[in-house]
């Protein structure tokens, strides 16, 4: 199995002793004291390219980001530098990550919440609902074509908007027969975490005009977001290098352009 085939298996088999420990019937129940919907969309399409900003504690590839950083510091540096919205890894046996950093994440700030997770059965939804979400994933490299199609539709119901994650021209294609609004290109290749920031660039011209389009990983300069808003990309999702800089905050603000310094922010 490939790295992402392992994370799946895993989160099938996480969702198991999930379910035993919090019925459906508990999530639906804490859904009627949802708080106000926060437009995750609606936040991609602002002028300019906006940065989905993500807590992410480790990863596969990389090992611990940030140790001992608290999530309520990370993301209220991230609203304070310009941020346009949040991811919050959620995932925990690879990345660290868990659904109370997402519920910290809402109560620490006013930003839309995308729950970035392996979402692969609709329990998540409502998880992902009743702890504060207002955008979930879907990583089309990791489900079914009825899968995809079942998930976003339910999602929806839900209020949930859906970013539709794809790495290939099939994948994209996957992802536009379920008429998927926000398409995630991602230039991280999940089978082995090598990253092209050309994958951006090669799918794009496939995606039908109207579709938010979101490019993630990769990015770390003022200048290549001035790239991707020359050719139509409306978001970039932007974790480890945001998470590794000594002052997060200063560092979003340099990839945002807001105080005008448009050097790479990993140097900060």
């Amino acid at each position: 199995m490939n790295v992402l085939e392992r994370i799946v298996e895993r989160t099938r088999d996480d969702l198991r002793r999930r379910r035993e420990e919090v019925p459906l019937a508990t999530l639906e129940q804490a859904l009627e004291g949802r708080g106000e919907d926060r437009p995750f969309s609606e936040a991609l399409t602002l002028p300019g390219v906006s940065v989905i900003a993500e807590h992410k504690r480790r990863s596969p590839s990389a090992g611990v980001i940030r140790e001992g950083a608290t999530v309520q510091d990370v993301v209220s540096a991230y609203e304070r530098g310009g941020a346009g919205a949040l991811s919050i890894l959620t995932e925990n046996q690879h990345f660290g990550g868990s659904l109370e950093d997402l519920r910290a994440a809402r109560a620490a700030s006013a930003l839309p919440i995308l729950r970035k997770d392996f979402i692969v059965d609709a329990y998540q939804l409502y998880e992902s609902a009743a702890a504060g979400a207002d955008a979930i994933l879907l990583i089309v490299a990791a489900l079914e074509p009825e899968e995809i199609a079942r998930l976003h539709a339910e999602a929806r119901t839900l209020d949930l908007d859906v970013l539709v994650e794809v790495h290939s021209e099939r994948e994209l294609e996957r992802a536009l027969e379920v008429d998927a609004d926000v398409i995630g290109i991602n230039n991280r290749d999940l089978s082995d975490f090598s990253v092209h920031v050309e994958r951006t660039y090669e799918l794009l011209a496939d995606v039908p005009a109207g579709k938010t389009v979101v490019s993630e990983s990769g990015f770390h300069a003022r200048e290549q977001l001035d790239e991707l808003e020359r050719v139509g990309v409306d978001g970039v999702l932007v974790g480890e290098s945001l998470m590794r800089a000594p002052d997060p905050e200063a560092a979003l603000r340099a990839l945002t352009g807001r105080e005008g310094d448009t050097g790479e922010f990993a140097a900060l």
